[in-house]
């Protein structure tokens, strides 16, 4: 089936809402629909981690095509491409369960053909799929202060405008099909280099032996200001490297947009260094730990471990 061009689209009322991906973001971001008194059906590979969902009244689906099935709109955000190519393209995937005008919103971080594919293999049946990846971390879930970067059909993002501003303060349209993937790669890129650059002005200080706090009262307010040293650095001086964004997704991540660069004929050699060092952090076995925790792989390597 193909699909004529868009001129318009609107939702159903009622809406009934599909969720799939509970971790550090995606459990707080469903929560937002729940209370906004949406009728929400959950799926997540490993139930008990939907359970505080399904006390707020959430349903449970057993399967991602059992979850299309129940919903008009679904989102999704989830770990790796492949996790995102099973939950869509899989036997019990969504779009086993598709049907004309279904709406899905991927989330993930991804490649962006990938998106591209998704996309053309909804259309064909009369279906619609943006890619919506987000930043802003576990805190900006928690906050539905998301960053929200959305590839595909303008008419689809206007439909859906009031969904995605429950979940964040700033949804953007990039353009078609893996724009939205291509955006969080530039997110991605700039985050990559701003965390070495704050992970090692703390040890440059600490080593120089500056009050670490006062140190950064002082660059927060200039030209380094950034939402990196507001809201993680605070978390290193703490020795706090829980995830807000877990070291292996951020390798992924990372991996991903150098894959793009050189398919584009591009060299990023600050992106590639950042990426060797997580390597190593991960490695050293702390890939579940959030971002942060660059921080550790920076110590091993000039033998000092931050003390405040």
């Amino acid at each position: 089936m193909n699909v004529e061009p868009l001129r318009s689209f609107k939702l159903p009322s009622p809406l009934r809402i599909g969720w799939i991906g509970t971790g550090v973001m995606g459990v707080s971001m469903c929560g937002h629909f729940i209370r906004q008194g949406y009728n929400v059906t959950v799926f997540t590979r490993s139930r008990e981690k939907a359970e505080g969902l399904l006390e707020q009244g959430a349903e449970w689906a057993e399967s991602p095509n059992d979850v299309a099935l129940s919903s008009d709109v679904v989102f999704t955000i989830v770990g790796f491409p492949n996790d995102v190519r099973d939950v869509y393209l899989g036997d019990q995937g969504l779009l086993a369960g598709v049907r004309a005008k279904h709406v899905f919103v991927d989330m993930t971080t991804s490649q962006p053909s990938l998106a591209k594919e998704i996309s053309q293999a909804a259309m064909a049946k009369g279906a619609y799929v943006l890619d919506a990846p987000v930043s802003g971390g576990d805190v900006g879930a928690k906050n539905a202060a998301l960053s929200i970067m959305v590839g595909g059909d303008v008419h689809i993002v206007d439909a859906l405008r009031p969904l995605l501003n429950v979940l964040g303060k700033s949804v953007v349209h990039q353009g078609e099909s893996g724009s939205g993937q291509h955006t969080k790669l530039c997110n991605q890129m700039v985050i990559a280099g701003t965390m070495i650059g704050v992970c090692e002005s703390l040890i440059y200080g600490y080593k120089a032996g500056l009050n670490l706090n006062m140190m950064l009262s002082s660059i927060q307010g200039g030209a380094a200001a950034c939402w990196t040293l507001d809201n993680l650095a605070p978390r290193i001086l703490n020795r706090d490297f829980d995830p807000g964004f877990f070291v292996d997704h951020f390798i992924k991540d990372m991996g991903i947009a150098l894959d793009e660069a050189k398919r584009m004929g591009l060299h990023l050699p600050g992106l590639a260094l950042v990426q060797q060092l997580y390597l190593a952090v991960q490695a050293h076995g702390h890939g579940q730990l959030g971002t942060q925790a660059l921080l550790l792989g920076l110590e091993h390597l000039s033998d000092v471990q931050l003390k405040t």
